[in-house]
């Protein structure tokens, strides 16, 4: 039984889904999996965090390409969480701390870390005022080294309302338009520009 805290898919709005079919329309297809993985190297720094696990896909990219870094990711739903702790028992990874919870709940366990992650990657509830809490969220525990990636921000007329708020946020310097993924950057002393690349 799946829980399904965001809009979802809109091939599996039934809360029973097969695993193929999660891995076929939640899971981050492999070129964007591999922009992660890019990402997570370069940007990553000691902390990233996940809004979305799902059944980890995006998760292994991210902690395969920073070893030194923890991954916390966060999924609403056990059924889904457990299935994705399998995956990261088999492929051995050691580095993903996998929070189990309704984002709202969970989001205060790794805010009193006190944490400055160097990557945060937003994938969790495809509706327009969760996607804007969740960025405002993160962006009061970054800093200027901090990017942040956030997934189908053409999903729908909300997520595209909420991309276009984003950029307007007053502590964002600059962004890139990837279609499918939007990129957040904080560098202070940058010019402050909206970037669209064909990728």
């Amino acid at each position: 039984m799946v829980t399904d805290f965001g809009a979802g898919s809109d091939r599996g709005k039934s809360n029973l889904r097969t695993v193929s079919d999660i891995a076929r329309y939640s899971s981050v297809p492999k070129k964007y999996g591999e922009l992660l993985t890019g990402f997570s190297r370069e940007f990553g720094g000691n902390t990233i965090i996940e809004f979305g696990t799902s059944l980890g896909i995006s998760t292994m990219y991210l902690a395969s390409g920073n070893p030194f870094a923890t991954v916390y990711s966060m999924e609403g739903c056990p059924a889904i969480s457990e299935i994705a702790r399998e995956n990261f028992n088999e492929t051995g990874l050691k580095n993903i701390k996998l929070l189990t919870g309704n984002f709202e709940e969970v989001l205060p366990e790794i805010k009193k870390e006190r944490m400055k992650p160097g990557l945060i990657f937003i994938d969790g509830n495809h509706r327009k005022e969760p996607s804007l809490e969740y960025f405002r969220e993160m962006v009061s525990i970054s800093d200027e080294n901090t990017v942040i990636v956030i997934d189908d921000i053409y999903y729908s007329r909300e997520m595209g309302e909420a991309w276009n708020a984003i950029k307007r946020h007053e502590k964002v310097s600059f962004t890139i338009d990837l279609f499918r993924m939007g990129i957040v950057f904080f560098k202070v002393g940058m010019s402050r520009f909206d970037y669209i690349i064909r990728y």
